[in-house]
């Protein structure tokens, strides 16, 4: 495994980090033990930085994570994470935290999921969550703070110029990177380590395999190595979040962090000519604008919707009713409240989608 320095913190991190949001579940429960040796056999094929959250995987996360640690034998490093602004409410989640993962401390903590710059100032307020997570630190509960974000590249250099963080996580793979790479070259260029999530767009990359397959190189068997391949190859980047659900894909991820070759100038550029601005619109699947006071599944209508920018309007039809089993009409019960909107770390038009969804279903 290829290791990397994560920003001037003197820790080496391996170039390719487990993330913990996508856990499979066998007949609607998580199997601990088997979800755990996911994250023992990463450890043992030289992966060392372990991403974890509350809320990930149904609030299981952190705790098949501490399963799979009592199992490691080699040394590791654990990232989570807190959203709450309210410095009281995120020393809970802290102290909750660490009783779960049995930790003295967290090496990374994330002030977690900025949406824009009045966020990031809400998090940097008299008892907010930065002075909490600072006071911690202090304590010895934190080694590290840090952030995770959707923010544009501009939004993302503002932040990481006032140097208050140590590191950052952020959403960015082969189809944005147009997008955020400002920000990316800013954070590195500050001397903080970077690590990066949705690497397959939220796995939009393998579900539509054929149309980008143009970002193959000539040794990427597949397009996730070529993804993968991609972010991994950035000198900015420090480790690249892969979410792990099988025993193959921990060991064709692995094998990827064994061997990186930059990214050749050329490649790069081709592959920049066949992107579009809508791109950076494509719903990556995260899930935050879930628990609609209505029932809708939006994060699925969403994804459904990424058939539309990529020229497949009928494909949002075929996604919703073969893939999810979801009658498109569900769409017309939005009453436009704006949860999902606010919640949405991409700023995407939901409510507007949901209406052309219902408007074009009659179409098809």
């Amino acid at each position: 495994m290829i290791y990397k320095k994560y920003g001037k913190t003197g820790k080496d991190i391996s170039v390719i980090g487990f993330g913990g949001m996508r856990f499979p579940k066998v007949n609607g429960e998580y199997d601990y033990d088997k979800c755990a040796e996911f994250v023992v056999k990463a450890n043992e094929l030289g992966v060392n930085y372990f991403d974890t959250a509350p809320g990930y995987c149904d609030d299981h996360s952190e705790k098949i994570m501490a399963h799979a640690f009592k199992m490691m034998k080699n040394p590791f490093y654990v990232s989570t994470k807190c959203s709450e602004r309210d410095g009281t409410k995120l020393r809970k989640t802290l102290e909750t935290s660490l009783k779960r993962m049995n930790l003295e401390k967290i090496n990374f903590f994330h002030i977690w999921c900025i949406l824009d710059i009045d966020d990031y100032r809400s998090r940097m307020v008299k008892g907010g969550a930065y002075e909490t997570a600072l006071k911690a630190k202090e304590e010895g509960l934190i080694e590290h703070i840090t952030f995770s974000t959707h923010c544009s590249g501009d939004e993302i250099e503002t932040i990481v110029n006032e140097g208050c963080f140590e590191g950052m996580t952020v959403g960015y793979n082969i189809i944005n990177f147009p997008f955020r790479q400002k920000g990316l070259k800013a954070a590195y260029e500050k001397g903080l380590g970077i690590a990066t999530m949705n690497p397959l767009g939220g796995g939009l990359i393998p579900q539509k395999a054929d149309y980008f397959d143009f970002i193959r190189g000539a040794d990427d068997k597949t397009v996730v190595d070529a993804a993968i391949k991609f972010n991994a190859s950035h000198d900015e980047i420090t480790t690249v979040l892969c979410g792990m659900g099988s025993m193959e894909e921990v060991i064709q991820n692995c094998k990827i962090g064994n061997s990186l070759v930059k990214l050749d100038e050329n490649k790069l550029k081709e592959i920049e000519k066949r992107l579009f601005s809508s791109m950076d619109k494509l719903c990556t699947g995260c899930r935050y604008c879930e628990h609609c006071p209505k029932g809708i599944p939006v994060s699925k209508f969403m994804l459904s919707y990424n058939n539309h920018i990529l020229g497949d309007t009928k494909g949002i039809y075929d996604y919703l009713r073969y893939h999810w089993g979801i009658n498109y009409k569900q769409a017309n019960e939005c009453i436009s409240c704006g949860l999902c909107e606010r919640k949405c770390t991409q700023h995407l038009p939901i409510i507007s989608r949901l209406k052309e969804t219902y408007e074009w279903g009659t179409e098809y």
